[in-house]
C-alpha cells in the first residue's frame, strides 16, 4: 500500500476497512509492545500459531512485512510502515476501550454543558428560580436554556435538541419517559381595593364579574374555567384575553377584572393582589416532566432532574 516515492498508497475503501476486525488491531498492539511473538500471544492469552495466522492476515491488508526476526535471533523488530501504525494504533483502540468502559462520571462543578428545558410560562415561573438557583450554584460553568414548547418538541427531544419537557400531564406522549412533578390547584385574583370587597366569592357574583383569561394560543375567550360553568349551566364574560402571564398581575392591578389561575403562580403576587378560592371544582393542573429514553442513563441528564425534582419539591 506504500509508496516509498510519495509517502502515500492508494486511498482505503470500505473493502480494505472490512477486512480489519478487533482481533487483527490487538494482535498488532501486543506484537508492537512486545516485539517478541511469544510473549504477544502470551499477552492475547492465544496461541502462538494463532497469533502467525493474525500477522499473515496484516501482512495482506497492509501489503508490508510488518515485522521482521531481531539480528540477536530474539524477537522481532518493526518495519518503518509498522511503526508508522503506532500512533494511529493506539488512538483507535484507545477510543474504542472508552467506548466500551461506559460514560465517564458526570461532574457538574465542571461541566460546561447547555442544558435545554422546553417549558410553559406557568410552570416556568413556578420552578425556574429554583432550578436556576441550583443550576449556577453547582454548575458554574454550565448553562440553561428556557425555551417555549415548539410543535415538534418531541421530534426535538428525540433528536437531542431538547433535554426536558415541562408541560401538563394530559400531554405526555407514551414513548417518552415521564416524572410527575407537582400538582397545583386554583385561585381567583382581583386588585386591592376592588368595587366587590374581600369577602368569600359566590358564584353568582363570579359570574356576574369581568374575567381575564390567558389564552397560550392567542385570542381564545373560553378555557377551563367556562369548561366547568358549563357543567353548572352557568357562563361567565371573559373581557379580556392575553397570550402571557406576565401581563396578568399588571392589568389585574390596574382593572376591576378578576382573573383564575394556578396558585403556584398567584400566591407570588398576593401583596398586590387579593386572592380567594374560586366559587367552583376546577381539577388541579398536574406538572410533569417528560424526556426521551436516550437520555434515561445519561449521567448529565439524570442530574438535571434531580435538580429539576428538588425544584418542584421546594
Amino acid at each position: 500500500m506504500q509508496d516509498a516515492e510519495h509517502g502515500r498508497g492508494r486511498p482505503a475503501d470500505d473493502n480494505d476497512l472490512a477486512e480489519i476486525d478487533l482481533g487483527l488491531l490487538l494482535a498488532l498492539e501486543a506484537l508492537l509492545r512486545e516485539r517478541n511473538v511469544t510473549r504477544a500471544a502470551s499477552r492475547l492469552n492465544i496461541g502462538q500459531p494463532a497469533l502467525s495466522a493474525r500477522l499473515n492476515r496484516l501482512r495482506q491488508i497492509f501489503a508490508d512485512p510488518l515485522f521482521v526476526p531481531a539480528a540477536s535471533g530474539r524477537g522481532v523488530v518493526p518495519t518503518t510502515r509498522a511503526v508508522e501504525l503506532q500512533t494511529a494504533l493506539a488512538d483507535v483502540l484507545g477510543k474504542l476501550r472508552r467506548m466500551v468502559e461506559g460514560p465517564a462520571e458526570f461532574d457538574p462543578a465542571k461541566s460546561q454543558r447547555t442544558f435545554v428545558v422546553a417549558i410553559h410560562e406557568n410552570p416556568a415561573v413556578t420552578l425556574a428560580p429554583g432550578l436556576v438557583a441550583r443550576l449556577t450554584a453547582m454548575a458554574e460553568r454550565a448553562r440553561l436554556a428556557l425555551v417555549h414548547p415548539a410543535r415538534d418538541v418531541v421530534d426535538q427531544l428525540e433528536r437531542g435538541e431538547i433535554d426536558i419537557l415541562v408541560t401538563g400531564a394530559d400531554r405526555a406522549h407514551g414513548e417518552l419517559m415521564q416524572r410527575p412533578l407537582f400538582e397545583d390547584g386554583f385561585l381567583s385574583a382581583q386588585r386591592k381595593g376592588h368595587p366587590r370587597g374581600i369577602g368569600p366569592l359566590d358564584l353568582d357574583s363570579f359570574c356576574a364579574l369581568d374575567h381575564l383569561l390567558i389564552s397560550a394560543d392567542g385570542g381564545g375567550f373560553s378555557g377551563l374555567v367556562d369548561d366547568a360553568l358549563a357543567v353548572l349551566g352557568r357562563s361567565r364574560r371573559v373581557a379580556v384575553s392575553i397570550q402571557t402571564y406576565a401581563l396578568a398581575p399588571v392589568i389585574l392591578a390596574h382593572s376591576d377584572c378578576i382573573c383564575t389561575l394556578p396558585r403556584r403562580f398567584l400566591i407570588r403576587f398576593a401583596h398586590e393582589l387579593d386572592l380567594t378560592p374560586p366559587p367552583l371544582d376546577l381539577p388541579p393542573a398536574r406538572i410533569v416532566a417528560l424526556w426521551h429514553p436516550r437520555n434515561q442513563e445519561d449521567k448529565g441528564h439524570a442530574w438535571l432532574r434531580e435538580c429539576l425534582y428538588q425544584a418542584a419539591a421546594a
